[in-house]
């Protein structure tokens, strides 16, 4: 795999672990520690990798954007940011493989961002939650796109006004998070969580995971449009036509991917 300055990225099996390794700054997301994540996202999700973890090193997730690259750029140069960083966000949405977020520590700003743009998350018990742009002088605009997919309008107005931290088990009432374990069990509950979605076949899989963020946020009637052609079309897929045939011969399926 490529050689990268600011992640750490390792393949075990069929999952790859894309580690964001800028302790000593925070996990905070320069220009180039986007870039590294982005072009490790791209080449991970053209692997046959089934699964891929986002972690942090250090003893936070990530502390959003980096304000010393941010604060030397003029506002041409902001946008190139965001967009850089945009374009992460939708990759990891996009790519065939089931995303889970290794969530500890803090995950604040666009450090939440990642873990709302991730398919699943798993918290310890010690991880926090905040868009703290609101208490600021910048607030939380980009961030708050996925975080208001997850969570819904009063909690995502809660958050982004006020900016305080949100602690582990009220991420996951909320819905910004599928799990919250003890520290020492977070390795085994992402491995748990990561099996079980990625089972079954990965052609099928990777089709029902671009389409059910191309439903999500349409009307009912669109959404069963783009979900019926989807559907329809997936029924001749060799997967779906071997877990067809394995239910009616009440047998265990080969998947052909």
């Amino acid at each position: 795999m490529t050689e990268y300055h600011h992640i750490l990225v390792k393949r075990d099996g069929d999952t790859v672990t894309i580690t964001m390794n800028r302790a000593a700054r925070r996990n905070s997301l320069s220009a180039d520690h986007l870039a590294e994540l982005l072009a490790a996202f791209r080449e991970a999700g053209t692997s046959d990798a089934t699964g891929i973890v986002l972690a942090g090193a250090g003893p936070v997730f990530s502390a959003g954007h980096d304000f010393g690259d941010v604060a030397a750029r003029d506002l041409m140069g902001v946008r190139e940011l965001l967009t850089l960083c945009t374009d992460l966000m939708k990759t990891m949405e996009s790519v065939p493989q089931v995303v889970i977020a290794r969530v500890h520590g803090l995950a604040t700003a666009a450090g939440c961002q990642l873990v709302a743009s991730c398919d699943l998350a798993i918290a310890a018990e010690s991880a926090g939650f905040a868009l703290p742009g609101g208490k600021g002088g910048w607030f939380c605009h980009t961030p708050a796109v996925p975080v208001a997919r997850s969570i819904g309008r009063k909690r995502l107005m809660e958050l982004a006004l006020t900016g305080d931290v949100i602690d582990a088990p009220t991420a996951l009432e909320w819905g910004l998070v599928n799990r919250v374990v003890p520290d020492e069990q977070l390795d085994d509950a992402v491995a748990e969580l990561l099996a079980r979605a990625t089972r079954g076949s990965r052609a099928s899989k990777a089709m029902g995971k671009v389409t059910l963020y191309a439903q999500l946020d349409r009307p009912e009637a669109d959404a069963y449009a783009i979900a019926l052609e989807v559907m329809a079309s997936a029924s001749q897929l060799p997967g779906a036509r071997e877990g067809m045939a394995a239910f009616l011969e009440k047998r265990k399926p080969s998947w052909p991917d």
